[in-house]
């Protein structure tokens, strides 16, 4: 093995759905292990007609390889499904000491095999990282520096200020300062509101974060003035419109009599109120549904863990307004986990409000409860329906988004693989129990998309290969190597980054004389803040000759990618996939370029 490779730092994470990497443009040549030539020195700029030498998709009949760049458009499909596990006491506490037997899990009900099981603790995830010493401005002889804290968790704060009360947006501000102050050093957060007023991408900058915070503010579309005659909420609203309930347009009729005193003209003021509730109550739940959809396609390309933290104090949604399955189901498909904090804590009824001047009496203390209580649905279907958890009747919410945001002490991965799955793109349910009867809670997600058949090879590989892209998962079904280094230029600074792929393992099909495979090889670059900056997929076709299979297996062959960025933190990631034995390989890399 040459001295210059090193192994590259692992981490362990879920394995996440993801959207499309457009075209890299980016190019750079085949460098063959057993025919391999020094790199040059880090100072130097590599030229460009060494780079090119293999010129891309030239072929002759007597080439045994041949390598070329290709534009890169995946789609997801499910090969093992992954599902996480937090187990907690009656008490909160979280049961670390839990074994594959001790759990049970289905698929549509029909009992499947765990074929893969882990205990992950925050302290799993800690890397040990060597710099290569030739890396440009790494230590001489390869001398162990600290590991780059690198982005593993990503965390939104998700503030609902379409309905958020002013003394909501107090005690939930209050709450994320605490959690700021406990974030981790690989730990991203963001804040974004159902309104869209206020966006943070994900940092790990405490004054950013504060300087968001502060701009957090009720925003509802309508003024919700105390001045309205007669006030009116969104199911109110609904219920007189939509439903022609009685009881509704009766507490609306109290409400226009107490503020105008105009008996002949209550009922008229009720029904217009009702017109106007139920447009803008719409309106603020496809601006709340349209942001926070927006925001789980932005998460869904970050590889790490993904949690988004939803400070709300409820609202009513329509049953004929299907966009909360589609929101569960587009986080789903992404392995994104919701959880919900009810922020108005544990409150007291508005019907026991001093400032409402309306009459009390047992028909609106009924309605107005069932009104309060509904709120709750819709955090309740986000948290269950992503296999989060539902913060609500407590005064604590520190502690709550403390516990909503935390990678908790111990979680379990369970995988497995299922059996006779139909490739027809639809929904499986899940559930996860335990082996005996225990009455501790259980978390986990519900379910999974079965992928949509496909007949073309090449779909497939992409397919897989932008599922391993967007996660930090090690796999080793080909062991692989790499070797990083920089140099300055004139655009700022040069990252090459040369993977070592050992071909003894791989499951060559002979034809005639030649044994053929594929290698694609695939290399994007993520920033600290898990943003996909750059990337390339390189396409090693192999028909070697007997001899040359054996020189290239005690070598293994290089294949070398450049890329042009600015000084700071990176996280390189490498995916090989190889086409006859659909064997797959991944490994991370982080990167310090000094300013």
């Amino acid at each position: 093995m040459p001295k210059v490779f090193r192994r590259c730092l692992l981490a362990f994470t879920d394995a996440h759905w993801a959207f499309c990497l457009g075209a890299l443009l980016l190019l750079s040549g085949l460098s063959p292990a057993f025919a391999q030539s020094p790199p040059p020195p880090p100072q130097t700029p590599q030229p460009e007609a060494a780079q090119s030498a293999q010129k891309p998709d030239s072929k002759t009949t007597n080439e045994e390889i041949v390598s070329h760049d290709t534009p890169t458009t995946f789609k997801v499909r499910v090969n093992v499904v992954l599902v996480r596990v937090v187990v907690r006491d009656n008490n909160g506490k979280v049961i670390a000491n839990l074994k594959k037997e001790d759990f049970q899990l289905t698929d549509n009900r029909k009992p499947q095999v765990i074929s893969s099981f882990s205990v992950e603790t925050p302290g799993s995830h800690v890397p040990a990282v060597k710099l290569d010493a030739d890396a440009g401005a790494a230590p001489s002889g390869g001398v162990a520096v600290k590991a780059p804290e690198l982005p593993r968790r990503f965390v939104t704060l998700f503030f609902d200020d379409l309905h958020l009360s002013t003394q909501d947006v107090l005690i939930s501000r209050q709450a994320a300062t605490k959690l700021f102050n406990a974030m981790q050093g690989d730990d991203r957060l963001a804040i974004f509101t159902s309104s869209g007023q206020v966006q943070q991408d994900f940092t790990a900058e405490r004054d950013k974060l504060d300087e968001a915070l502060q701009r957090i503010l009720p925003r509802p579309i309508s003024s919700h003035s105390s001045s309205d005659c007669p006030p009116m909420t969104f199911y109110e609203a609904y219920q007189i419109v939509e439903v022609s309930d009685p009881t509704a347009l009766q507490v609306a009729v109290q409400d226009a009599l107490a503020c105008t005193g105009n008996a002949q003209a209550a009922t008229a003021l009720a029904q217009a109120a009702a017109q106007r509730g139920l447009t803008t109550g719409e309106s603020e739940i496809q601006f709340s549904f349209g942001n926070l959809d927006a925001l789980i396609r932005r998460m869904s390309a970050l590889p790490g863990q993904r949690v988004i933290v939803m400070m709300s104090p409820g609202f009513f949604v329509t049953p004929a307004m299907h966009d909360t399955s589609d929101i569960i189901d587009h986080a789903t498909k992404a392995n994104i986990v919701i959880n919900s904090i009810d922020a108005r804590g544990l409150y007291v009824s508005s019907v026991y409000d001093v400032t409402n001047t309306a009459r009390a009496d047992p028909i609106r203390t009924a309605f107005i409860t069932m009104e309060e209580f509904v709120q709750n649905d819709v955090l309740a279907e986000f948290s269950d329906g992503t296999g989060g958890t539902f913060f609500h009747n407590r005064n604590d919410i520190d502690q709550g988004l403390l516990q909503a945001a935390a990678e908790p002490e111990a979680s379990y991965l369970l995988g497995f693989s299922p059996q006779n799955l139909k490739l027809d793109g639809k929904y499986h349910h899940l559930k996860v129990t335990f082996a005996t009867k225990q009455k501790w809670t259980l978390q986990a997600r519900h379910g999974y998309f079965a992928p949509h058949e496909v007949s073309d090879p090449e779909a497939v590989a992409k397919e897989e290969i932008q599922q391993a892209i967007f996660s930090q998962e090690e796999l080793h079904d080909v062991p692989i190597e790499c070797q990083t280094q920089f140099f300055k230029n004139e655009k700022g600074v040069r990252l090459t980054v040369e993977a070592r792929v050992e071909t003894k393992g791989l499951r060559f099909r002979k034809a005639a004389d030649r044994n053929n495979d594929k290698l694609t090889i695939a290399t994007v670059i993520f920033d600290e803040n898990g943003n996909l900056l750059t990337g390339m997929e390189k396409i090693v076709e192999m028909k070697l000759r007997d001899e040359t299979l054996q020189k290239m297996n005690k070598t293994g062959v290089s294949v070398r990618s450049s890329f042009d960025l600015q000084p700071g933190t990176f996280l390189v990631r490498i995916v090989v996939r190889d086409s006859e034995g659909t064997q797959m390989a991944a490994m991370n890399r982080g990167v310090v370029i000094p300013y």
